[in-house]
C-alpha cells in the first residue's frame, strides 16, 4: 500500500536535502495545483481538526512544507482562483468577483459562446501559459469558473487540455449548474460538452488527471486540479454518512464531503507514486476561501477555528486558508511556515522551483522559495491587500484594517462603529473586538496604504 493511503503519522518525517531550484541541465519538474472549494481555514488534521478524517492532507503536509499564514487571494471563488493562476490581484486581473453562469443547454461547444465579460481577465498571462511555453504539458481539470467565452476559456489561457464544468457549482452525479434556472449540464472537454451521469464528478477528476500523467513520457507537465468539494451540494459518500452520523448537523454533511474529496486525493497522489513520478513532481495544495454559510451549505458545517468570519467575508476566517507545498528531496519534510504568504505567490514560487525564466511581467505575487527554506526568513510581503464588492481589507505587519466588514460567521453583530474595523493578529487573532478608536494613528496610516494603493488601480 502506497504511502499515501495512510495516515500521516505513519510517514517518515524529516529535513531533506534541497535546491533553491532546478539547474539548466535537470528535468524540471511536473506541477499539480490542487486548489479546494470553500474549505475551512482550519479544516483538516495538520490544522487541528479532531473530528473529520483527512489523511491524505495531512501525509501531504507530512512530506512539505505547511503555511499558518496563508492567505486566498478573495473570499470568494472566481476571483480567488484568478489571484492564484495570473500572480495578480483579481481587480487587477479582471476577475474582482464571481464570473458568470455557464452556457445554456443549447451550446454544443464553447467557441459558440459570445459576450465580452471578463475581457480584461482573457489578456491576462496564466500560470498555464507561462508552463506552456516553458515546453510544459498543461492541463486543466476540475472547475474553471473564470468565464467561457472567447478569449477567457481554459483553452485560450495556456492549457492543452480541459475537463470539468465552467461555472461555479455542479451536482457531482447529474453534472448539471443549477444556480439559478434553467437548470443546465456544464461538463465539458476541451470546448465539447461530453455526458457522464451517473460518475461521481471527484471520481472523473482523478481518472482525467491520471490518464493525462500516465500520457506523458518524457514531458514535464503542469496540471490545475481544481476540486468543486467540499462546495455544496454537500454530497458525501455513504460510508462517510454513516463515519459521522454522530456529529451534529450540518458538521456531519460537510465532513462527509470532505473526507471523500481527501480519498480522491490520496488517490491522485497514489496514480503518481504508481507511476514513478512522486520524487519529480511539487504538489501545492490550497483552499480558495473560507467555507460557505449560504444557505445551499446548510447554513455551515465547515470551521474557521478561532477565527471570525467565512466565505465571502474578509474577516481571517474568510481568507485564511490551509496550504501545503511538496517536493519530496528538495523541499523540507514536516516544515511549518508562520510566514505571510499570499495566493498569487504559488506562480512565482514555481517559476523559481522549476527554474523558468523569470516572468517578464508585472505581477503582485513574491516567490516563497527563500522562506520554504528557511523558517526564520522574512515574509516577502510587507502590505497584503483584498477587496470584495464595495469592503477591503489591508495588512502590514500585525495590523488589518477592514472597511464596512462582514462577518458571514456570526460569531457577533457589527455597528455604525464598525465601518472601519482594526485587528492586531498578533495580539488576538479572533478578532473580535474593534480597536480602531484605540489606534487612531494605525487606522489613518492602513486607510492610505489602502488609497494609495487604490489609486495604482486607475
Amino acid at each position: 500500500m502506497g504511502r499515501w493511503f495512510g495516515w500521516a503519522g505513519g510517514v517518515v518525517v524529516g529535513w531533506a536535502a534541497f535546491a533553491t531550484s532546478v539547474s539548466a541541465a535537470e528535468r524540471r519538474p511536473n506541477v499539480i495545483v490542487i486548489l479546494t472549494d470553500d474549505q475551512g481555514s482550519v479544516d483538516a488534521g495538520c490544522y487541528g481538526t479532531e473530528d473529520v478524517q483527512t489523511p491524505s492532507i495531512d501525509a501531504l503536509a507530512a512530506r512539505g512544507v505547511r503555511f499558518t499564514q496563508f492567505y486566498a487571494a478573495a473570499p470568494v471563488c472566481s476571483p480567488s482562483r484568478a489571484g492564484l493562476l495570473s500572480g495578480r490581484y483579481p481587480v487587477r486581473a479582471g476577475i474582482p468577483g464571481n464570473a458568470g453562469a455557464p452556457p445554456s443547454e443549447a451550446v454544443q461547444e464553447l467557441t459558440e459562446v459570445d459576450g465580452t465579460a471578463g475581457d480584461v481577465w482573457a489578456s491576462q498571462t496564466t500560470m498555464a501559459e507561462v508552463f506552456q511555453s516553458a515546453g510544459y504539458a498543461t492541463a486543466h481539470i476540475g472547475k474553471w469558473h473564470l468565464h467561457s467565452h472567447d478569449g477567457a476559456r481554459p483553452l485560450d489561457q495556456g492549457f492543452d487540455e480541459s475537463f470539468g464544468h465552467m461555472g461555479g457549482c455542479i451536482d457531482n452525479y447529474s453534472h448539471v449548474f443549477y444556480w439559478n434556472g434553467p437548470n443546465r449540464h456544464d461538463l465539458w472537454r476541451n470546448n465539447t460538452r461530453v455526458r457522464e451521469a451517473g460518475t461521481f464528478f471527484p471520481d472523473l477528476m482523478v481518472r482525467e488527471a491520471t490518464d493525462f500523467m500516465a500520457q506523458q513520457g518524457d514531458t514535464p507537465f503542469f496540471i490545475y486540479f481544481a476540486m468543486n468539494c467540499p462546495h455544496y451540494p454537500y454530497q458525501g459518500e455513504a460510508a462517510w454518512l454513516d463515519a459521522y452520523a454522530e456529529l451534529p448537523y450540518p458538521r456531519n454533511l460537510y465532513a462527509a464531503f470532505l473526507s471523500s474529496q481527501d480519498a480522491r486525493i490520496g488517490q491522485l497522489l497514489a496514480s503518481l507514486e504508481q507511476l514513478g513520478l512522486e520524487d519529480d513532481t511539487i504538489v501545492v495544495f490550497q483552499s480558495d476561501h473560507g467555507h460557505s454559510t449560504e444557505d445551499r451549505a446548510h447554513g455551515g458545517g465547515g470551521s474557521a477555528g478561532p477565527y471570525r468570519g467565512a466565505k465571502f467575508s474578509l474577516f481571517e476566517g474568510g481568507i485564511r486558508v490551509p496550504a501545503i507545498i511538496s517536493w519530496p528531496g528538495r523541499l523540507p519534510e514536516g516544515a511549518v511556515r508562520d510566514q505571510v504568504a499570499h495566493g498569487c505567490d504559488w506562480l512565482p514560487t514555481l517559476v523559481e522551483l522549476c527554474g523558468l525564466d523569470p516572468l517578464a511581467h508585472d505581477i503582485d505575487g513574491q516567490s516563497l522559495a527563500h522562506v520554504l527554506h528557511d523558517d526564520t526568513a522574512a515574509s516577502p510581503h510587507d502590505v497584503l491587500h483584498w477587496t470584495i464588492g464595495k469592503s477591503w481589507a489591508v495588512r502590514q505587519g500585525p495590523w488589518k484594517l477592514q472597511s464596512k466588514p462582514n462577518d458571514t460567521s456570526k460569531k457577533a453583530p457589527l455597528g455604525e462603529g464598525d465601518a472601519l474595523f482594526l485587528s492586531n493578529l498578533e495580539a488576538d487573532v479572533t478578532e473580535m473586538t474593534n480597536l480602531a478608536k484605540a489606534h487612531p494613528d494605525v487606522v489613518e496610516q492602513l486607510q492610505r496604504a489602502h488609497d494609495d494603493w487604490a489609486a495604482s488601480l486607475r
